[in-house]
């Protein structure tokens, strides 16, 4: 398990998490911490009692939704994949995989619980241990069946793609996105340069992740060289600065590399 995390301005900079109390705060932050690769705690009472906080917050952090509670006793933090991205060669799976199967995946890589999963009680448990074996097998074909659209599942997932940046105009698969962590260390600066120059320009390509590949990096190089802010470290709020002083700059870049 990594011993470093990492937090999200996004989320620890809004409204909703700054108006809570600061012991409330607190406490996210050591449950936070102490948090397996996949962002779950199974003794949140602990923590609290350490942290010196009150069961009141722990409950504010669950009512809203900061973190995620199972009938099991352990949470997890709601916008871990948010804060954290840790390398596959590092990354150890959770060993909570009961509460982890009832957790989907939204578009900003947010955990929500999945309501449709029952969580069968003690006794139902109890009853399905007492089947007979004959009870329990089940018909080739329907394996053969389930088997299939499971896959047809998985090969669905993985060509989701994801909305990226600060106008989410940027659209990448998870593997994509891997891959540019990996290759690049300034990837966020590649996905805000992309991002904007769509917000400015209109600019239209099927696949972002082969235009990040293909001109983003070196018009970000480029735009370096040349002394452009743009796409890099300005952000759009720079926006009316930069068109009025590297407006043809910026342009020329775009000519040269598309």
């Amino acid at each position: 398990m990594a011993e470093r995390r990492m937090f999200a301005k996004t989320i620890i900079d809004s409204d909703v998490f700054l108006d809570m109390p600061h012991s409330t705060q607190l406490l996210y932050f050591h449950l936070s911490m102490r948090a397996d690769d996949d962002g779950f705690i199974n003794n949140p009472k602990n923590i609290m009692r350490l942290a010196s906080c009150k069961e009141d917050d722990l409950k504010l952090l669950i009512a809203k939704q900061f973190i995620l509670p199972f009938e099991s006793g352990i949470v997890v933090i709601k916008h871990w994949k948010i804060h954290n991205y840790i390398r596959s060669d590092r990354y150890k799976e959770t060993k909570y995989l009961q509460e982890k199967a009832q957790l989907l995946l939204e578009e900003n890589n947010s955990y929500t619980l999945n309501t449709n999963i029952g969580i069968p009680m003690v006794d139902q448990t109890d009853t399905q241990v007492r089947l007979g074996k004959n009870r329990l097998e089940l018909d080739k074909s329907n394996i053969d069946n389930t088997n299939a659209s499971n896959n047809s599942d998985e090969k669905k997932a993985k060509n989701i793609k994801h909305k990226y940046g600060e106008y989410k105009h940027v659209m990448l698969k998870d593997e994509e996105l891997k891959k540019l962590q990996d290759e690049y260390s300034n990837y966020q600066e590649l996905i805000t340069y992309l991002d904007e120059y769509i917000e400015m320009k209109g600019y239209k390509a099927k696949n972002h992740y082969l235009a990040i590949k293909k001109w983003v990096v070196s018009a970000v190089e480029q735009n370096k060289i040349r002394g452009g802010t743009y796409g890099t470290c300005g952000g759009i709020a720079k926006k009316n600065e930069f068109t009025e002083k590297n407006g043809k700059l910026y342009d020329s870049i775009g000519n040269e590399i598309i």
